[in-house]
């Protein structure tokens, strides 16, 4: 596995954030085009630290695609994957800011040509020659994009790739609730990996002691081998073999919004695992994995918009040191 030519590839949505920047001279507010998408920005964080990267996926044949390939491509990630759709235009998502960095997102998607993504579109040469195969749950929300998402699926599983699964509940792309839990649990099902927010626990499991509801989950899904755990500001757990370890956040102020810090939380963890293993960690090495994600996570909330704001190596190793 280690001469394939990719580390992470990853499936699903890749968009325009719209964060709002200020107010305009009439008081209404401006709004800045920032590239995003959860699977694009794992993609972007993982390619600052020097891993080998490809996207699949699908955006407009317009100006808003036009960035968003553009961005990829400047940071070294493959594009193979990735389609264009004369039809139906790019996704658009508008982050609106809530008072202490908290967000929420008006989606202007249906449909957007991330969903229009087919089967036999998927570049399986890319999914064959990954390590870690990526996804989430944006691309199991409507057809045809689904059903390319499960034969992606099955096809990095086919190939002996680690399966790397993110909830990422957004609640409005659901037609019910029921739906959403349904396509999520199948997610699970699929994965070696989790990273889980509080959040999607509660919603998938209805506790609010979230540990114990991500145990139940592990408990439910025997194949997961390491699922994480993100609390947001008091910090994060990750569940291995047995093993509870939990870390801290990190407090330092000057948190500006927290769009993306999942992703960028997620993406260190595969990082991690991808110079590790995950076969023989150690309890001081989740504590080391948690950590090192805590502190890339913090740093992305710092600034506004997610794939300019992503921290280096040298300025998470710096953090780690104060």
């Amino acid at each position: 596995m280690e001469q394939r030519k990719t580390d992470v590839a990853a499936i699903g949505e890749l968009l325009i954030d719209f964060v709002q920047s200020g107010t305009g001279a009439q008081g209404n507010p401006l709004f800045e085009a920032n590239p995003g998408g959860a699977p694009a920005n794992v993609l972007a964080m993982l390619s600052k630290l020097g891993r080998r990267c490809a996207f699949l996926g699908k955006v407009g044949r317009d100006a808003f695609g036009d960035q968003l390939e553009q961005t990829l491509k400047e940071l070294g990630v493959d594009t193979a994957g990735l389609r264009r759709d004369a039809l139906v235009p790019t996704t658009l998502a508008f982050v609106h800011t809530l008072p202490g960095g908290d967000r929420e997102f008006s989606f202007y998607r249906k449909p957007g040509a991330d969903l229009m993504l087919r089967p036999e579109e998927l570049d399986e040469d890319v999914i064959g020659n990954c390590r870690i195969f990526h996804f989430g749950t944006l691309s199991l929300t409507d057809e045809p994009c689904r059903s390319a998402t499960e034969k992606a699926v099955e096809l990095a599983r086919a190939a002996g790739a680690l399966i790397s699964f993110d909830p990422n509940l957004r609640l409005p792309l659901w037609d019910s609730e029921d739906e959403a839990r349904r396509r999520m649990r199948w997610g699970l099902k699929q994965a070696d990996i989790v990273k889980i927010s509080d959040n999607e626990v509660s919603f998938l499991t209805g506790t609010e002691d979230y540990p114990a509801g991500a145990k139940q989950l592990c408990r439910e899904n025997p194949d997961i081998r390491l699922l994480n755990l993100t609390m947001g500001a008091e910090g994060s757990w990750s569940f291995y073999k047995g093993e509870c370890v939990f870390e801290p956040a990190f407090h330092l102020g000057g948190v500006i919004e927290t769009t993306g810090a999942g992703d960028t939380f997620g993406a260190l963890v595969l990082h991690f695992i991808l110079a590790h293993g995950l076969d023989n960690l150690s309890v001081d090495d989740l504590h080391t994995m948690l950590r090192t994600a805590n502190a890339a996570a913090y740093l992305v909330t710092t600034k506004k918009g997610v794939i300019p704001s992503l921290p280096d190596a040298k300025q998470i190793e710096e953090l780690l040191k104060t």
